[in-house]
């Protein structure tokens, strides 16, 4: 298994952007109210999936972008399934452990950020003794299922 390869420094644009947002914020302000600008870390910048794939967005149809919470309580599974679109998941309480096939398994706990693998089955459960809530953003496309099912 390769490592991850991931770059831990924010972006020039963001930066840029914060500069902006930090003037703008203190010409919009009174002179008596001290404005802080926006606090940003990088939680993950990959262009590789967790099992070392390249990043690759679908093509042919508009882009289309779904956001959701999962909530998975203790012991309970996702069933085998596989994603056919880039998806980016922050872990936001809990802990998941993830089955990959011949890739073997991966924990993930709070605080933990991944690109998970393209098309390769894979199946997750809380192992964990409370409920894990996972921020999940799907990079898809239109017509494009987020998820497909393993039968």
């Amino acid at each position: 298994m390769s490592p991850m390869k991931t770059r831990h420094t924010a972006p020039v644009i963001t930066a840029a952007l914060l500069a902006l947002l930090s003037g703008c914020a203190s010409l919009a302000s009174d002179a008596s109210t001290p404005v802080a600008p926006p606090s940003t870390k990088v939680v993950l910048q990959t262009d590789q999936t967790v099992l070392g794939q390249p990043i690759v967005y679908p093509s042919g149809s508009p882009g289309e972008v779904t956001a959701a919470i999962v909530t998975l309580e203790p012991g309970a599974r996702t069933g085998w399934h596989r994603h056919p679109v880039p998806l980016v998941a922050y872990i936001l309480e809990g802990e998941l452990t993830v089955a990959y096939q011949d890739h073997g398994e991966r924990v993930y706990r709070a605080g933990d950020a991944l690109v998970e693998a393209i098309e390769t089955p894979h199946e997750g459960h809380n192992s964990g003794d409370a409920a894990a809530r996972l921020l999940v953003v799907f990079i898809g496309a239109e017509g494009t299922p987020n998820t497909t099912p393993i039968k």
